[in-house]
Parts: structure tokens; sequence; C-alpha cells
């Protein structure tokens, strides 16, 4: 239970410091922000995923828990995108992002205290990581690509196959396949490029919480009511309906108990990482869903899954 909280407690703490950053330096917050996502995508954030993967014992995660995120995921997105477009004809300008925000957690950040305090092994999370990095994120970013495309938000002279490449080619995921490989050989850097590559990824955690935080300036929850609709039926699937399939999955599928259950229904039960808004801001489509799934699964992630701890832990 203290894992959960000290977890919790520490992204609240730095999204405030990136809102008060905001308030007090006006002029400065957007010269910061516009800084920020490009440093975070190109540099700190590559750096973070080489490093969680590069240190994994892949066979100890690669097995029973990358296919239950996998399936998870997967379901979670599908059937949210049928339910809004079916109830709130949303447009594909908005549906890529917010069924993305429905099942693509905050495992990199939120995920890794949770699973060493409340588990006690990083296995889930990194399961997890292996299957939004190498296989979910890619795909989503290819119908951000398209939809964009499409859209006219990227030079139309751009031939579709050079535009999904790209979109799959992405440094994250670059970087992941890298991890993953160097896992999977026992490969190691020399330690003087080992601790300034670490030190960059330690730096993508804040940054990314800051600038969500910054992101938050001025708006006000829930303030476009022709959109609430689709933000609560998104947090509905992201907080309820994701740990209820992944604990489907995990006890009646897969045979999980114990601390391994705990471990993989907490991992689902994570709120929507603030990657899905900086691939959105990238690919240059509509955030407000985004962004607002984002807000509220962060704000009911902590009761629902100290709930979750007091009936499986």
């Amino acid at each position: 239970m203290q894992g959960v909280l000290q977890g919790f407690s520490i992204v609240l703490i730095l999204i405030g410091v990136g809102l008060v950053t905001a308030r007090l330096l006006p002029r400065k917050r957007e010269s910061i922000a516009t800084g920020l996502t490009p440093l975070i995508y190109y540099i700190t954030n590559p750096a973070l995923m080489f490093m969680l993967l590069s240190e994994t014992d892949l066979r100890a995660v690669i097995g029973v828990y990358t296919p239950i995120a996998l399936i998870t995921a997967v379901l979670t997105g599908s059937l949210y995108a049928l339910g809004a477009k079916l109830f709130f004809k949303v447009p594909a300008t908005r549906l890529p992002g917010a069924a993305m925000s429905t099942s693509y957690v905050n495992a990199g950040n939120i995920g890794v205290p949770l699973a060493l305090y409340a588990v006690g092994s990083t296995n889930p999370v990194v399961s997890v990581l292996i299957a939004q990095l190498l296989l979910i994120a890619p795909v989503y970013l290819c119908i951000f690509a398209l939809v964009s495309r499409a859209n006219g938000n990227q030079e139309n002279k751009t031939p579709l196959g050079k535009t999904i490449l790209r979109s799959i080619a992405n440094p994250v995921t670059i970087a992941t396949f890298i991890g993953a490989l160097f896992a999977a050989f026992d490969l190691h850097l020399p330690e003087v490029i080992n601790i300034p590559i670490d030190m960059l990824g330690q730096a993508s955690i804040p940054l990314l919480l800051m600038a969500f935080g910054m992101s938050l300036f001025g708006q006000r929850p829930l303030a476009d009511k022709a959109l609430r609709g689709e933000v609560f039926l998104a947090t509905f699937f992201k907080m309820l309906f994701m740990p209820m399939a992944a604990w489907a999955l995990a006890a009646l599928v897969f045979k999980l108990e114990g601390t391994d259950l705990l471990g993989v229904v907490i991992m689902a039960a994570l709120p929507t990482a603030q990657n899905v808004l900086l691939f959105s801001q990238q690919f240059r489509l509509e955030t407000t869903v985004v962004r607002e799934v984002i807000l509220c699964s962060t704000l009911l992630a902590l009761p629902v899954t100290l709930v979750i701890t007091l009936f499986l832990g």
C-alpha cells in the first residue's frame, strides 16, 4: 500500500510543478512547452526505454504477462473505438488518440514504483512496456500518420509507404528494440556511455509530467460539453473495463493467482500515459479528449488501485 501512495504522490507533485511553472512564467510557457515536446520525443524518452529494456531478463517477462497486456489493450481500444463511433460519431482526427488513451497505460513512471513496491517485481511493468512500445504504439502511430496525412497535416507529396515507415521507425520504438536486443544477447555498454544515457532517461519522467502539467494551465476540465460523453466513455474503458478484462484473462484463461494476478490487474489500472498526448501533438491530431482522459484517469487511478490491492493483495 505504501508503494501505491508513494508512486502517485510523485506523479501528482511533478504535474503540479508544471502547472505552477506555467502560472508563474506566462511569457515563457509557450517556448518551454514547444521545446520540451521534441526533447522528450527524440532524446529523453528513447533513453529511458533503452535503459529499462536493456537491464531486464526478457525470458522472465515474455510468456504470460506480455500476451495478457497485448490482448487487454487491443480489446479495450477496439471496443471503445466501436462504441465511440456508434454513439458519438467521433471524427477520424479525434478517434485514434482517444482510443489509444483507453488502452495505453503509464507504465514508464507510475508502473515502475507500483510494480516494485506493491508486487515486488518489475516483470509486470516491463512486459507491458514490451507490448506497448514494440507492438501497440507502432500500430497506433501508423494510424496517426495516415489520419494526419489524409487531413492535410503532413506533406501530401510524401509517399504513403514512407509515411508509415517513418511512423513505425520512431525514436522510442527504435530505442526499445535496441534495448531488447541488448537484454536478449546480454550486451552492455561501456560505463562512460551507459551513465549519460541513464541520466537522460531519468530526466524523461519529470519532463513528461511537467509538460503535462503545463498543458493543463488555463484548461477547465470537462469544459467542452460536446465532448463530455466521449471523455466519460473513454475513462470508463480505461479505469473500469481494462482492469476487469485483465483480471478475467489472467485469472480465468492464464490461471494466474496471488501477486502475479495482482501485478497484471494493477498494470491495467494505471492511468493513461502522457505519451499519448505527446504522440497526438506530434501528428497534429485533436488532443482535447486525450488530455481530459489523462487527467481523469490520473485522478481515479489511486482509488481504483487501492480497491484492487485491497481485494487481491
